[in-house]
């Protein structure tokens, strides 16, 4: 599987799926979900809130709508109550189901998010090097080309450093 990194937004990827960084509730706020939300042009938030609330690390599908992709797979990294915070095997198991999920859909390829960092209040290097040796240690079935996202160069230099030490 070919596993690289690249920056900018999750919206503007062309993949078969997209991974939205997601809360329990399902409910596409601001951050990852809010550029999903917005640049879909359709009730992709309904569609997904119809589909939760799902146990934290679980993951729900919905139609991509005007996405360059056909799936937004949206993974409960966060939860939506107590602390709201990610921890590191909320990280580990929303990617990991994102990832099963994907090939389960037949999918080739898959962009993810940095889950459970940003609003989640998770730490970004940390958090980067659980998503990176999850994608690295997964056997997919059909997934062929992953892309791990960062939004700021900042964060593109680290997600890349760790990307190769990972590797």
């Amino acid at each position: 599987m070919e596993f690289t990194v690249v920056q900018g937004d999750i919206a503007d990827q062309e993949a078969d799926a997209l991974v939205n960084a997601a809360g329990t509730s399902l409910r596409m706020g601001s951050g990852v979900a809010g550029s999903l939300r917005r640049n879909a042009n359709g009730p992709i938030n309904e569609e997904a809130m119809e589909k939760g609330p799902v146990a934290l690390g679980d993951v729900a599908v919905t139609d991509a709508y005007d996405l360059d992709a056909e799936y937004v797979i949206h993974a409960a990294a966060m939860p939506h109550y107590g602390d709201g915070r990610a921890t590191s095997e909320s990280i580990r198991t929303a990617t990991r189901k994102s990832l099963e999920k994907a090939d389960t859909l037949g999918c080739e390829s898959v962009v993810l998010p940095v889950l459970g960092t940003g609003a989640a209040g998770f730490d970004f290097q940390e958090g980067a090097r659980y998503v990176c040796e999850t994608i690295w240690g997964y056997e997919p079935s059909s997934v062929t080309d992953t892309r791990v996202i960062a939004y700021s160069q900042r964060e593109y230099d680290e997600l890349e450093s760790i990307g190769e030490a990972v590797r």
